[in-house]
């Protein structure tokens, strides 16, 4: 496995994302097991997931907790210190664990950052979660984060990255970078339920080449510079093996200027891509 260092924390390369898990339960769990059995020590959940949570704290029962990094996201209407702290008890008790390793506002909406991240600092205090992030955040909304009391503190922002949304190349990922916020990267298939890339004819030749699938070659452009974490669903077992095969295949120079001829990267800032 390779891993990532973001902050202080060591993180597999890639983790396991699951928006609209709980189709077959039973698939769902060995698959997260069987991730986390092979180095992967990421997962990714919220609670606006349906049961993805139960899931989950199902499938980790037997599973020491410092063996992985747990993930999980309040809404923005429970973004006051009270109801974040209901969210979050809620989750916790779903998920079966005393803490999450990073706790997220699932996106802005009209959530008032002071009130949100003295809530959220209060939280980490108190051993309830040991991060605290953000996810569908532009480069406006980073900044805005900064300027409030301990916003600083932001250990991750989570957003929609993959070949064909790429806007946040041209400033927010590089913003992110020279500030240290870790990027975590959701649907890099840009797939919530049934709506998957269909990868254009490059993608194909490019994956026969490499002895590949399609989708593994979405997922070693995504991880080609090291700096994004992305955040793949996994409902089987086979799954989650590619996804880890993905991390094995190096893109070449050629296959890259191939992708960026179908999938160009940005020239001016662009709105949010969000699902």
């Amino acid at each position: 496995m390779k891993y990532l260092q973001i902050k202080n924390e060591k993180l597999s390369a890639i983790g396991i994302g699951s928006a609209a898990l709980s189709r077959n339960i039973a698939d769902e769990q060995q698959a997260i097991q069987f991730g986390l059995a092979n180095g992967i020590n990421v997962i990714d959940t919220a609670e606006s997931y349906g049961n993805s949570e139960e899931v989950i704290g199902q499938a980790l029962r037997s599973i020491p907790r410092n063996q992985y990094f747990l993930i999980s996201k309040f809404l923005p209407e429970h973004a006051t210190p009270k109801l974040q702290r209901r969210s979050l008890e809620q989750s916790l008790r779903r998920l079966k664990t005393d803490y999450l390793d990073l706790y997220l506002l699932h996106w802005r909406a009209n959530a008032d950052l002071t009130s949100t991240v003295a809530g959220l600092e209060k939280l980490q205090q108190e051993g309830l979660i040991r991060h605290w992030g953000v996810s569908n955040f532009d480069i406006h909304d980073m900044q805005d984060l900064m300027r409030v009391p301990n916003g600083n503190h932001v250990f991750a922002n989570e957003d929609l990255y993959n070949l064909t949304s790429r806007g946040v190349e041209y400033d927010l990922l590089p913003w992110q970078i020279k500030h240290q916020v870790g990027f975590l990267s959701y649907s890099p298939f840009h797939a919530v339920g049934w709506n998957f890339i269909r990868p254009q004819r490059v993608i194909e030749e490019i994956a026969q080449e490499h002895q590949a699938t399609p989708y593994q070659i979405m997922l070693a452009w995504i991880l080609r510079n090291h700096n994004v974490l992305p955040l793949p669903k996994a409902g089987k077992v086979d799954h989650v093996k590619d996804n880890i095969a993905a991390l094995n295949i190096q893109l070449t120079s050629d296959d890259l200027q191939r992708l960026n001829k179908i999938y160009p990267a940005p020239t001016h800032p662009e709105p949010l891509d969000k699902i």
